[in-house]
């Protein structure tokens, strides 16, 4: 794989087409680059708990989104081998939340992977890390000319 920011495009675009979890959700891909991305979501009426603040997993399934499409830039099939969220501050009904993957290592086969997750002014939400695992060739066969 090239590590271009051509191919880490091309890999997100073959991963959003069938991506139903971050659609049906209105995830929206703000960015992608070779070992980073960044995803916003914002949080609707049937994300909110019976405390009246977004439900945690939902705020851990955007941070896992994000950390997926940073570890899948290289085009190759990448899953979390594990992960784990701390949350810092409530996000409420309406908020929009932004969260950006950045890797902090990536070997052959495994990596590391930190995301913040941040509500529209900047303030914390949360932060992710997560460990991710190669399991498969190419996303994207021809990631340079997809």
């Amino acid at each position: 794989m090239d590590g271009s920011v051509e191919t880490a495009e091309a890999a997100a675009a073959a991963m959003w087409q069938a991506d139903r979890a971050c659609q049906a959700l209105g995830m929206e891909l703000l960015s992608i680059g070779v070992g980073v991305s960044e995803m916003a979501m914002t949080v609707q009426e049937s994300m909110v708990n019976g405390h009246g603040i977004c439900h945690g997993g939902y705020i851990f399934t955007l941070a896992d989104s994000a950390f997926a499409y940073a570890c899948n830039s290289r085009n190759l099939v990448t899953v979390a081998a594990g992960a784990r969220i701390d949350f810092i501050r409530p996000a409420r009904l309406d908020e929009r939340l932004i969260a950006s993957a950045s890797v902090v290592h990536q070997g052959e086969r495994s990596g590391l992977y930190d995301v913040a997750v941040n509500d529209a002014s900047g303030h914390c939400v949360a932060r992710f890390r997560g460990n991710s695992v190669t399991v498969g060739g190419p996303l994207v066969e021809d990631a340079t000319h997809a």
